[in-house]
């Protein structure tokens, strides 16, 4: 080796090797600036258009998603008030009896007065009367819901996103990190008094709301509200819910690392929530579940991430899937094509089957209460003649 050779060789031999020898805090920054880095350079590139997406799907079909979803993916699902209406639950926009259709009734200026706060503070009663209706307890999760369950139990689900307030993903075993509930819950409630705050429980609120008592604050005497579409105002439009900003990390992680992402009951509408579908990479595959196809926006409204800008039927389609059913007939052919039809038939009678059994011991202890405070009541009125 010649002497220039050797003392190249040593120079070399000295650099440290910085991608190895870093930290652990280190590499922690680097995949956080990676992170959102790729997620910057995703949404460029998508927005764009300068950069297609490869096709990762043999076939743009459900048969197509179910060997995808073989393979083990990290799924995110997507989900609206669609996924409901089989418990019972109306959605929101189906013309007659979607639940702004049956909203007349409580005389608001528009439909959507009823979940805003400047309202809700003027005219609390409608936003409760409504709640009579819709509150927890009094329905049981759909297939749809516990298709999402099975996916956990499998290591499949990253998260699950819903614009659902009916807390039904929870009941069926979605809880804590599993869940971004983007338009809030009946699970917590807290005082509008900005000075206050002061948080309830489910149980408390269930207590007043079914007693027809509009909820005041014990502290301070304002109104008590569920953490239902608690949004801020930009530009002076109530656009942005607090709960999606809060979950901005969630948001930064999750989509750019989505291998596939389900959508399933929701016209996708309602804004930021729609603008998910397009927080993918430009090659993961979208498979919506729904009555209709939707998600599909112009370049325009897609260059500022509002609408998904999903492509079903073009020549260009090349991972976006539409599966026109029920989410829960949906949910079945996928879990048939998966080979877990049986598997979720059995947890869906075996999770109802609980369900019932705690709605009957619930009533039974109710009942016995209830008999012996009017026994009590006897008692008194006998000693009082």
């Amino acid at each position: 080796m010649s002497e220039e050779a050797s003392k190249r060789a040593q120079e070399e031999a000295d650099t440290p090797d910085l991608e190895c020898q870093s930290d652990d805090s280190s590499d922690e920054g680097d995949a956080s600036g990676d992170t959102e880095m790729d997620f910057l350079r995703s949404l460029f590139s998508r927005t764009l258009g300068l950069s297609p997406g490869e096709k990762v799907l043999d076939e743009l079909t459900l048969d197509g998603v179910a060997r995808y979803i073989l393979s083990g993916k990290n799924i995110i699902c997507m989900v609206g008030a669609g996924i409901s209406t089989s418990a019972g639950i109306p959605d929101f926009r189906s013309p007659g009896t979607g639940l702004y259709a049956n909203l007349q009734k409580y005389n608001l200026p528009y439909p959507e007065a009823i979940f805003q706060i400047d309202y809700f503070k003027k005219h609390p009663e409608p936003f409760f009367a409504l709640a009579r209706e819709l509150y927890p307890g009094q329905f049981k999760p759909t297939v749809c819901h516990y298709f999402m369950r099975m996916l956990k139990d499998k290591g499949l689900l990253t998260r699950c996103y819903s614009q659902n307030i009916d807390t039904l993903e929870r009941v069926a075993g979605l809880e804590g990190e599993d869940l971004i509930e983007a338009h809030g819950t009946f699970h917590t409630s807290h005082c509008v008094s900005f000075l206050c705050r002061k948080e309830y429980s489910m149980d408390w609120m269930q207590t007043k709301i079914f007693s027809e008592d509009i909820p005041k604050c014990d502290s301070c005497g304002s109104l008590v509200k569920p953490v239902i579409n608690d949004k801020i105002f930009i530009l002076g439009q109530s656009t942005f819910s607090v709960r999606l900003i809060l979950s901005f990390y969630c948001l930064l992680q999750d989509f750019p690392r989505c291998d596939l992402l389900i959508i399933m009951g929701t016209s996708l509408q309602v804004q930021p929530f729609a603008s998910l579908v397009s927080r993918v990479s430009n090659s993961c595959p979208r498979l919506l579940i729904n009555m209709e196809k939707t998600g599909q926006s112009e370049f325009g409204m897609g260059l500022f991430s509002f609408g998904g800008g999903m492509d079903f039927d073009s020549d260009k389609a090349y991972r976006d899937v539409a599966h026109l059913s029920t989410c829960d007939d949906g949910c079945m052919a996928l879990a048939e094509l998966l080979g877990w039809k049986e598997e979720l038939e059995q947890m869906v009678k075996r999770e109802h089957a609980l369900i019932d059994s705690k709605d009957a011991k619930k009533k039974d202890k109710e009942a016995s209460q209830n008999s012996k405070s009017t026994g009590a009541e006897a008692g008194k009125s006998d000693k009082t003649e």
